[in-house]
């Protein structure tokens, strides 16, 4: 070919377009902001000999304004962790796209000590992005370093091999510690380091307002009344209603007393004042709580009756008592309860035990308060943080602003729940007295624990944490929070969070309250097109999940079996979960048990073959609409009775119970359309 020729070749294919074959392969970013490198990575911690893990997390914080406070408020509150989630969002950048059915456990997993490894699952591709995010399989430790781990065995779009570095990349991380800083608040408990500086003094309980003792015989009470302050303004009149009472046979005695617990969470946020992970908080004073007691009928046994206490659900309190304890009495428990934290509406509430013609009002102790000033207390407002209102002359709404404390969740209140509950336990080793004549009285020593809901869900902090109880039941608890409320009917109130943010998250989409997620449960595929904006809900979720960890019953699941803590007696613990269960669903039950190992010690309750199938099963324990109740009251009762040695079947070779769970993967769906989908609950079926 002659030059000339050569030289118009040469410039003419220079002009034709780039063939795949001859881009630029795919690379794995290894850049130097959390965006541009694959996260978690302990690149983005610095020393700090004040945590236990011996480091703080320090992502950058971008420039804050109006427009973005509530990234900021996020971004400073991870700043304080030390170290990343148990089970963290990982996320790997690439320079172009990737064809996602290449990446399998072996190309992309944690490692850790001892030869651990698990892969990373629930995968979501962002083409917009090119960032595939996911979780490990596995529940991590606390305290302990892992590294992500991805290989060239993933291709690109056209089949090569992804440019990993030198052919691995990897990035090491830290995990936080989660569960040390209610051990250090039970153990200020036991040294009485936590009731000295509250200022308690008195830490019995009493039965007494006004010199009157609430104490009724059963055989008397015709009827009980709560009056709720449902309004901030004290003078504006309490909403009454009737408590369901089953509890009747073999009962001697209904009684309504208060103790002190030292309180940690501030009223006006209901957060716990952050200290670092080697210091214990300090309360910041003392709260009188509420307390319902059920008294069997009869001459108590030589050191008084034995006693359960029950834990209430979220937005319940301690008059559920009166629906969960139909069969205690007659076997010779008694059994009490107390509200969880922020609870039971406001101070003013009162309870009332009508007997005939007669009736005594006293004091219901409401932890509640008006923490959005909206002028409403609602039944759990005072649990945990909310947004702020403001409202003109009419009572409308004209501001909204979030709150700085938002992705705190219910961390806190869950906390102070677990230590009020251990307060009553070392109220009754302190000696009840219930007549205050000696005739009456409970053991000095807690039978068991057993709770419902969110009640399962401290109850399994309570559990891991006191080593002062040894036998419990947890019915239908599940974590994380996040989780829960996303795929239930609590996903209103993450809307409204989600709402409130600035800038605010709301997506749209098909997804139900008015944004869509694009999240993956374990049995679903890959999400290769998430709906714009839901990445960044993604990425909002997980910093929650991180932030609440040290109120995450997951967390703590693991105390119960694999790592019990040191001087802790052997935990005799089952589950209740139930099929298709829309408020606490069985995905967030699965978690718990997975990362506590505790599979083989739950009992499932199929609604899905009961004539109450088309209900949510999730109150069939409290329900008396629900066809299962009285089986798995029956459960609780043969197992707190017998010291965890007892485990029933209900129902025999019936189809209803299994005992343990036949089929695990049944607590990897939710068996009703997820909420992203736009579909709203009608009922559940279906295995998975």
């Amino acid at each position: 070919m002659k030059p000339r020729i050569l030289l118009v070749a040469l410039l003419f294919a220079s002009l034709i377009p780039t063939t795949a074959s001859a881009a630029a392969r795919v690379q794995v970013l290894t850049g130097s902001t959390p965006d541009m490198r694959i996260m978690p990575s302990n690149s983005f911690t610095v020393a700090d000999s004040s945590q236990l893990t011996g480091i703080r997390i320090n992502l950058p914080v971008p420039v804050c304004d109006a427009t973005n406070s509530s990234m900021c408020d996020d971004l400073t509150l991870l700043n304080l962790q030390d170290g990343f989630d148990l089970r963290p969002r990982v996320t790997v950048p690439f320079t172009g796209p990737i064809d996602v059915s290449t990446v399998t456990a072996a190309d992309l997993y944690v490692t850790g000590p001892g030869g651990f490894s698990t892969p990373i699952t629930q995968l979501v591709w962002d083409p917009k992005t090119n960032v595939l995010a996911g979780t490990p399989s596995d529940f991590l430790r606390e305290s302990t370093n892992y590294s992500v781990v991805v290989t060239s065995g993933i291709k690109d779009t056209s089949g090569r091999s992804v440019i990993a570095c030198t052919s691995v990349c990897s990035s090491t991380f830290t995990t936080e510690t989660a569960t040390p800083e209610l051990a250090k608040m039970r153990a200020s408990l036991d040294s009485g380091d936590a009731y000295a500086r509250a200022g308690i003094t008195d830490r019995g309980a009493t039965f007494l307002q006004g010199g009157v003792r609430d104490v009724f015989p059963a055989a008397t009470v015709t009827e009980i009344e709560r009056g709720d302050q449902v309004y901030a303004d004290p003078t504006k009149p309490l909403a009454f209603s009737l408590v369901p009472n089953s509890a009747v046979t073999g009962v001697g005695y209904y009684a309504f007393g208060s103790f002190l617990v030292p309180r940690y969470q501030t009223y006006a946020d209901a957060v716990i004042p952050h200290v670092p992970t080697t210091q214990t908080p300090s309360p910041i004073g003392a709260q009188r709580v509420g307390f319902t007691l059920i008294v069997p009928a009869g001459t108590a046994p030589s050191g008084g009756w034995p006693v359960a206490i029950f834990g209430p659900g979220f937005t319940r309190s301690k008059y559920d008592l009166f629906l969960a304890a139909d069969l205690n009495a007659a076997k010779g428990i008694a059994t009490m309860a107390t509200d969880p934290a922020g609870h039971s509406y406001g101070p003013a509430s009162v309870a009332v035990v009508h007997q005939g013609a007669l009736a005594a009002t006293f004091s219901g102790f409401g932890q509640g308060a008006d923490l959005d000033a909206d002028g409403d207390i609602t039944a759990s407002e005072g649990v945990g943080p909310t947004d702020h209102k403001t409202v003109d002359a009419n009572g409308n709404v004209i501001a909204d602003a979030p709150s700085r404390f938002a992705t705190v969740g219910l961390r806190d209140g869950l906390i102070q729940t677990t230590v009020n509950v251990m307060t009553m336990v070392r109220m009754v080793e302190h000696g009840v007295d219930v007549l205050g004549d000696g005739t009456v009285t409970l053991q000095k020593h807690v039978l068991a624990y057993y709770g419902q809901s969110f009640g399962a869900i401290y109850g399994t902090m309570v559990m891991a944490t006191d080593t002062h109880l040894s036998v419990g039941v947890l019915n239908v608890g599940g974590g994380p929070i996040v989780e829960i409320a996303r795929l239930s009917g609590f996903r209103n109130l993450l809307a409204d969070q989600l709402r409130v943010s600035r800038p605010t998250l709301l997506n749209g989409g098909p997804g139900l309250n008015g944004f869509t997620e694009s999240m993956p449960l374990r049995l679903d595929p890959t999400v290769t097109n998430p709906y714009p904006g839901a990445t960044t809900i993604q990425k909002y979720f997980d910093h929650a999940n991180w932030q609440e960890r040290a109120g995450d019953p997951v967390a703590f699941a693991p105390l119960i079996r694999l790592r019990p803590p040191a001087g802790a007696p052997a935990k005799h613990v089952i589950w209740q979960s139930a099929f298709g269960d829309h408020t606490v669903p069985n995905p967030t039950a699965g978690e718990l048990y997975r990362a506590g190992h505790v599979l083989d010690l739950v009992s499932y309750y199929r609604n899905d073959k009961t004539p109450t199938a088309g209900s949510d099963p999730h109150g069939f324990l409290l329900d008396p609409r629900l066809f299962g109740r009285d089986q798995g009251q029956a459960q609780v009762l043969a197992y707190i009775s017998s010291g965890g040695a007892t485990v029933i079947d209900p129902d025999g070779p019936g189809p209803i119970w299994e005992v343990p769970i036949v089929n695990a993967r049944n607590l990897d769906c939710t068996h009703y359309s997820q909420p992203q989908s736009g579909i709203a609950y009608t009922a559940s079926a279906g295995e998975c």
